[in-house]
């Protein structure tokens, strides 16, 4: 199956980003109006590329603390139903929340309640996105599945706990991470970004610059795996990796958040992008 381009879509993605500056930045509004423009099966794609936020909105639900993520697909008040009565979110997702939330009932005895709750939600959400046929989506997520391992890892040996016990999801990432003394886990060859995010993790001494090392770490990364694509879903995804960076760093510190702004405005021409599409063809 040919992946859909939405060249007029792309092509304007430096003015949505512009007219939300001009009233404050609005992820959820940016996402919103591309979502409009998507085919049924990319807005799919969509929905579950923000599925992510919608877990971390049940974790705090549950733990009865910390602010609701306008980025998941959720509102605050679907959000209350769906832990109740699993509907909307993926099934394998809904299939842990009842299982967690009646643990005598037989149906759910294969899944693994030992865990904490978002533990189990995004192993199960890592696991649907591998099997998803949206190229960045599937690398994406597992590029970010690593790299929330290898930080939590590295936390977890330098306070002498378990690494295991922190690690989401299986494969072989995770088992050189349960597993390996060596200083990098014996990742330096497969992961070649370990050595920059362990130095990030490791500085201590000013927390706002060690998360906004980590947040480069994933803007690099939006850009190695879109190189290639440029009107198609995979550069929607790419785009909205970085609108969810700026996001984050609008409330996290505005003048990195501004400056991240700035920087995803300036990666945005529609004549280099249609210039580099034809070259590609």
């Amino acid at each position: 199956m040919f992946a859909r381009n939405y060249y007029s879509l792309v092509a304007g993605l430096r003015e949505y980003s512009l007219e939300a500056e001009a009233k404050g930045f609005d992820a959820p509004e940016i996402v919103a109006r591309i979502r409009e423009e998507l085919s049924r099966g990319d807005r799919r794609t969509l929905d579950l590329f923000y599925t992510y936020y919608d877990i971390e909105n049940i974790v705090r639900l549950k733990a009865g603390r910390g602010r609701f993520n306008p980025l998941g697909t959720l509102s605050a008040e679907e959000l209350e139903q769906e832990t109740a009565h699993p509907a909307k979110l993926p099934a394998a997702l809904g299939r842990i929340l009842l299982a967690y939330a009646d643990p005598e009932n037989p149906d759910f005895d294969e899944v693994d309640r030992t865990q904490a709750l978002s533990r189990s939600l995004f192993a199960a959400y890592y696991e649907v996105c591998a099997r998803s046929g949206c190229r960045f989506l599937r690398e994406w997520t597992a590029f970010d599945r690593n790299l929330r391992n290898v930080c939590a890892a590295y936390v977890a040996r330098s306070r002498g706990t378990a690494v295991a016990d922190v690690l989401v999801g299986g494969g072989d990432v995770a088992d050189a991470l349960a597993r390996s003394s060596a200083a990098d886990f014996g990742l330096k060859g497969e992961l070649g970004y370990v050595d920059q995010v362990m130095a990030a993790v490791a500085d201590e001494s000013n927390l706002i610059d060690k998360e906004r090392r980590i947040d480069n770490i994933r803007w690099a990364m939006s850009d190695e795996l879109s190189t290639f694509d440029y009107f198609d879903v995979n550069a929607v995804l790419a785009y909205l990796a970085k609108v969810n960076i700026v996001h984050r760093w609008m409330s996290l510190d505005p003048r990195q958040g501004r400056q991240m702004y700035e920087r995803l405005v300036g990666g945005l021409s529609a004549g280099e992008l249609i210039a580099k599409f034809e070259e590609k063809e």
